[in-house]
């Protein structure tokens, strides 16, 4: 076995580790939620995201030893910078949401959207970073099969399920937000 295929699976346990740290964070992050009435949305697509989450780590892995697939330099470093860079921005979202972020949608009814770190420019960064990485860390040893079959799962998994679902999860959190007093002989439209 290469150096470089050696240095990938370390990339790629590294990886998974983190998103072991990520779960950890998540489930305290939900018992906060729900503690405080959280309502949580589209529980039935989460399985499948783990899945193809779980799949991607393993995949990367496996085409790089079954296809022999060599590192390629002008390929293989960018990409690392990508996924690197995907990382840093995943963990802004995750401390710009603080308590709230999850791995789950879960609502806590009452608190006021986040509008802070990226979610100030973006509705969904998140999801910038899961693109991102889904496409770079796979081709940082040229792993084309599986960035693209991760790439195309992830598009249905996301734009047919998760999105919709955060943008009902939303919509409910905005109707739950407490409005603001108006003052005494304020005049109401």
């Amino acid at each position: 076995m290469s150096l470089s295929v050696v240095l990938y699976a370390v990339l790629i346990v590294l990886t998974g580790v983190e998103r072991l740290v990520e779960l950890v964070v998540s489930k305290r992050n939900a018992d906060w939620a729900f503690a405080r009435g959280g309502v949580e949305f589209g529980k039935a697509h989460f399985p499948p995201m783990v899945a193809l989450h779980t799949g991607l780590l393993a995949a990367c892995l496996i085409e790089t030893i079954a296809a022999d697939r060599p590192f390629v330099p002008w390929l293989g470093w960018p990409m690392l910078v990508v996924a690197m860079a995907s990382q840093v921005l995943r963990w802004w979202c995750i401390f710009s949401l603080g308590r709230r972020w999850n791995t789950r949608v879960v609502v806590v009814p009452g608190l006021p959207l986040v509008l802070a770190g990226p979610y100030r420019w973006l509705r969904h960064p998140n999801y910038i970073v899961v693109i991102a990485e889904g496409i770079a860390l796979p081709l940082v040893h040229s792993n084309w099969v599986t960035a693209i079959a991760f790439t195309a799962l992830n598009a249905v998994l996301l734009f047919r399920f998760r999105i919709p679902i955060e943008e009902r999860a939303l919509a409910f959190a905005l109707a739950q937000e407490p409005v603001a007093p108006q003052p005494r002989g304020a005049a109401t439209a």
